[in-house]
């Protein structure tokens, strides 16, 4: 993957389908007993997450919603410790950029504001590629991925996904609208590396801004920082996660 060395490169966009179905009350509470034993980040560092889209034509109509949702990400997790983020995306026939860590939210706004959408087919191996290459380099609390296709083999995906798991990187799925094949795909990378998958409908901002809030809480301080903000208002996307992931 190219690394982007200019700051005005990077990409985003995205909405979500509400879950096929939400898990049992049991479930999470299950979970949230045992996130509370392994206690809050200690090392003192701000979380790091890797944020990719989907910047292909499809997209175009959800771009500008997730370049005004990814500040969100930032003030959840500012109340936590922090956060530093790198931005991802594709588009084009071969086109993959990373950004560089960033820690201001309008920086990154200003980044994504100078991508704009094109057609291409996905490239989701080559991200989990560089993902697993900037875990190996520097520990990544989390990625999260907002799309909508799947056009590679799901196999050689799963393999890149199991090599996440080994370095700890939870994996947060964000899938738009409801094509079988991406949600195959994206369930199965999500439970390889711990993470979650989650759909959301286009159009339905507060669902894609919850799973932002709720990914970045959990970059920034770890399970007991989702167990926390799933018990205050407008915690529905650490609910959804927290029923997924184990």
């Amino acid at each position: 993957m190219s690394r982007d060395r200019d700051d005005t490169k990077t990409p985003v966009r995205r909405d979500e389908r509400s879950p096929e179905r939400a898990s049992s009350r049991t479930e999470i509470d299950a979970f949230v007993e045992r996130a509370r034993a392994l206690g809050p980040r200690v090392d003192g560092k701000r979380g790091r997450l890797i944020f990719a889209l989907d910047a292909t034509m499809s997209r175009q109509p959800t771009w500008d919603l997730a370049c005004a949702l990814q500040a969100e990400m930032f003030q959840e997790a500012a109340a936590i410790g922090g956060l530093d983020v790198q931005l991802v995306y594709y588009r084009g026939v071969s086109e993959c950029r990373a950004s560089k860590w960033v820690s201001d939210p309008k920086r990154l706004s200003g980044l994504m504001e100078q991508i704009d959408c094109r057609g291409g087919h996905t490239q989701i191996g080559r991200v989990l590629e560089h993902v697993r290459k900037e875990a190996k380099a520097q520990k990544v609390d989390a990625f999260v991925f907002v799309g909508d296709a799947m056009e590679e083999a799901i196999d050689t995906l799963c393999a890149k996904a199991g090599e996440l798991a080994l370095l700890g990187v939870p994996a947060f799925m964000f899938q738009e609208e409801n094509d079988p094949i991406a949600a195959r795909a994206f369930k199965e990378i999500a439970r390889l590396t711990g993470g979650a998958w989650c759909p959301f409908d286009a159009g339905a901002a507060s669902q894609l801004r919850d799973l932002l809030r709720a990914a970045a809480a959990f970059a920034a301080g770890g399970h007991r920082a989702l167990t926390d903000l799933s018990q205050r208002a407008g915690g529905g996307g650490a609910v959804k996660l927290l029923g997924q992931m184990r």
